[in-house]
């Protein structure tokens, strides 16, 4: 898995890297079939000051591209709604390749009982 953390008109420290690591590591624990994610941290100014700071990622898996995107006052908390998104995302995937799965066996079973 490719892992890259970037960051537009900010600085990515060791501590927020280290950061977004360790909570993508929830994500990762569902689906192991990752194969490239990309983080990306930046500063907007907006007249709108509790949403300056944004996270967005990009998941891409084994069939599909999964994105997130979070902002908020504080870029830890906006890392924190981002990685909720993506976990939700990730699974809903995850059993939806398994739905597929149990569906293609169902299907043969029945066949073959027909028969």
């Amino acid at each position: 898995m490719n892992l890259t953390i970037s960051g537009h008109h900010l600085d990515v420290t060791p501590a927020l890297r280290n950061y977004v690591m360790e909570k993508l590591q929830r994500v990762l624990r569902h689906f192991d079939q990752v194969i490239d994610v990309k983080v990306l941290l930046s500063v907007h100014n907006e007249s709108e000051k509790d949403k300056r700071q944004r996270a967005v990622c990009n998941v891409r898996v084994k069939g599909n591209d999964l994105y997130a995107g979070s902002s908020h006052f504080d870029l830890y908390a906006a890392v924190d709604e981002l990685i909720d998104k993506l976990d939700r995302k990730v699974v809903k995937h995850k059993t939806r390749l398994q739905e597929r799965r149990g569906e293609a066996v169902k299907r043969d079973l029945s066949a073959l009982a027909t028969a």
